[in-house]
């Protein structure tokens, strides 16, 4: 059983577990809330397929969170190639005082953690799938190549979308400087869907399971405002905004940056809710049009 397989290696890091709990929500690797022997709560996740870096990676963005923005990230305990364990969290309370926490926490890393390009000292992952940071000086072929086009040559996005799909993907990352106003880059959570905001035991804001980078601050923000929110967190931005004020037509612009979420949702074969349909929506202002029609040519 792949329990067993945790167990075993929670056992070979020194660790006797009392009680495994498995979670759900991961799309990568098994995972549990594991109380060890000496009443310790922790959360702790193996691998079943071998992605030798996948957790030094994971491990390396928490850190860098902390270290350079000053976020709260769950204490790592161990991190092999094949284990990951962290100190446990607590469920999110969906209530405005918390998303106002979230929000300047957020605003403090964007603000604080800022950088002179975009990328990252080595690639990523954003779930099962490698993230490319390669250095680069402009963020809007930062983001264009490397957050959108990235994911067309991934099989089940060539299979989602036609010839005319990709030429309106195209036409839009060539739009970006006229669309996406000036930005630098600064450090990005990466992955800030709202279940990767949890909570301390005090009830402050915790972030889990990061994809960093130095990239657009609205990159981050477009997760929180399009992935699936409470209405609680309407006061996350304007909490943010506090700290970091938002550019003119920011609203606008977060389906549009969302984009890179959407095409990995379709990568990693998780498009039952439709997330084919999102993106051409998204892009159909970009698509070509018959004579006599208006729109972007």
């Amino acid at each position: 059983m792949e329990a067993d397989l945790l167990v075993q290696r929670l056992r070979g890091a020194g660790l006797t577990p009392e009680a495994v709990v498995p979670a759900t929500g991961g799309v990568v690797a098994l995972a549990a809330l594991v109380t060890v022997e000496d009443g310790r709560r922790l959360f702790a996740k193996t691998l079943t397929t071998p992605r030798p870096d996948l957790f030094a990676v994971e491990a390396a963005g928490l850190r860098a969170l902390t270290e350079l923005g000053a976020a709260p990230t769950p204490r790592i305990i161990v991190s092999t190639p094949e284990l990951l364990v962290l100190e446990a969290v607590e469920p999110r309370p969906d209530d405005t005082r918390f998303w106002e926490r979230a929000g300047r926490t957020l605003a403090h890393v964007h603000t604080t953690a800022t950088g002179t390009r975009f990328g990252w000292r080595h690639d990523g992952w954003l779930g099962r799938l490698r993230q490319d940071n390669t250095w680069t000086d402009d963020g809007h072929r930062f983001f264009a190549e490397r957050r959108i086009l990235r994911w067309l040559s991934e099989p089940l996005v060539d299979a989602a979308f036609d010839a005319a799909d990709r030429d309106a993907l195209e036409r839009l990352c060539a739009a970006l400087p006229d669309i996406v106003p000036p930005q630098p880059p600064v450090l990005n959570h990466g992955d800030l869907w709202t279940e990767n905001i949890l909570a301390t035991p005090a009830g402050d804001p915790v972030f889990i399971d990061p994809a960093v980078s130095y990239t657009w601050a609205e990159s981050d923000l477009s997760m929180v405002w399009s992935a699936n929110r409470p209405p609680e967190s309407d006061r996350f931005f304007p909490a943010y905004a506090e700290i970091a004020p938002l550019a003119d037509g920011w609203r606008a612009r977060m389906p549009l940056l969302h984009l890179r979420e959407l095409l990995s949702i379709i990568a990693h074969d998780d498009d039952d809710w439709g997330a084919a349909t999102a993106v051409r929506e998204i892009i159909a202002p970009f698509a070509r049009r018959r004579p006599g029609k208006t729109g972007p040519t």
